[in-house]
């Protein structure tokens, strides 16, 4: 019996990375594994202290989720891949990798079924109140204020509504087919997806729900302002899962004040943090997450195994799909 040859490569992987994908990525390179998620308190690197870790460990592949690849002295190393466990390679400087002939690969819709499912989950508590309604179970206020729960909980069921979807990518499909599975009727906006059909104005306008699941761009930064949600039917509910970046908060407190809108549940706030004594916050019509969308270990044994399958593709003098600069392979 022969032996298998042992890998010539080591791999630095500084994100979490689990199940199918690790054992392929072990396969092709000595693995390193060093996930920032791991270190209490939170560790994040920059580019100069990358390339001393990855110097440390004589790596010539790295793998990043959070840390940010960036300067010049990790780029003047010999590597033979960077890999970002993002959709979206931002933490990478993608122009100085292609100048010096590194590929970058990136891990598209890693956590579309989890941000999606958060959705549905925001979507729920807001709708039938869930949130109050523990608190009033654990400081025992069955009867708050001389009612009963069942004048303070009543809801329109979700089936039969209508839910617009604002973004019709990864996230956006996968909410989709479960709202859908709901019983509910789904319209969505997006210009770069045909079979998006409706204009932003009609969704605003017929959504009992609007979802939003649109990238952070120039062009849909506060999107959804002062006149979107007054065009919103009376009583909609506002879900951000994507980006707080999309919508105007100013505005959307005013349209939640005024009863204009139902409700909101929201996972994301600029700065990552919202503070105590922001309006949101006393809300009880409101659902507040702290960007918990991808948070599953199901997240991140996809981007690993994106990650990895990609590798092992390129090691083997292929093209794989998920490489963000295929003009390095012809230079």
């Amino acid at each position: 019996m022969t032996d298998s040859p042992l890998p010539t490569h080591r791999a630095l992987v500084t994100a979490p990375f689990r199940g199918e994908g690790l054992e392929t990525l072990r396969g092709l390179a000595e693995v390193i594994l060093d996930p920032w998620i791991d270190h209490h308190p939170i560790r994040l690197l920059d580019g100069d202290k990358l390339a001393a870790l990855v110097q440390e460990h004589d790596a010539d592949i790295l793998i990043v989720e959070s840390d940010f690849v960036t300067g010049t002295a990790l780029y003047d190393l010999p590597l033979v891949a960077l890999g970002a466990c993002r959709g979206d390679p931002n933490n990478i400087d993608v122009a100085q990798a292609t100048a010096k002939g590194i590929p970058v690969l990136r891990a598209p819709g890693r956590n579309a079924d989890a941000v999606a499912e958060l959705a549905v989950a925001l979507l729920f508590a807001v709708n039938r109140g869930i949130v109050r309604a523990d608190l009033d179970v654990r400081e025992g206020q069955t009867y708050r204020d001389g009612t009963i729960p069942y004048q303070r909980y009543r809801a329109w069921q979700i089936a039969g509504q209508t839910a617009g979807i604002v973004g019709l990518g990864a996230v956006g499909r996968a909410l989709k087919w479960r709202l859908e599975g709901l019983g509910m009727t789904v319209l969505a906006h997006d210009p770069f997806a045909p079979d998006a059909t409706s204009t932003l104005d009609e969704l605003l306008q017929q959504s009992d729900v609007v979802s939003m699941h649109a990238p952070v761009l120039p062009e849909t930064t506060g999107m959804i302002g002062a006149e979107q949600f007054a065009a919103m039917k009376a009583g909609a509910i506002y879900l951000n899962t994507a980006r707080a970046h999309l919508h105007d908060t100013d505005a959307l407190v005013a349209a939640l004040e005024s009863g204009h809108l139902g409700g909101a549940g929201l996972d994301h706030f600029v700065g990552e943090k919202l503070d105590v004594d922001h309006p949101l916050v006393g809300m009880t019509n409101v659902v507040l997450t702290p960007h918990i969308g991808g948070a599953t270990y199901d997240t991140e044994a996809n981007h690993s195994k994106l990650i990895a399958d990609g590798l092992a593709e390129l090691l083997a003098g292929g093209r794989p799909t998920n490489l963000v600069n295929p003009e390095v392979l012809d230079q």
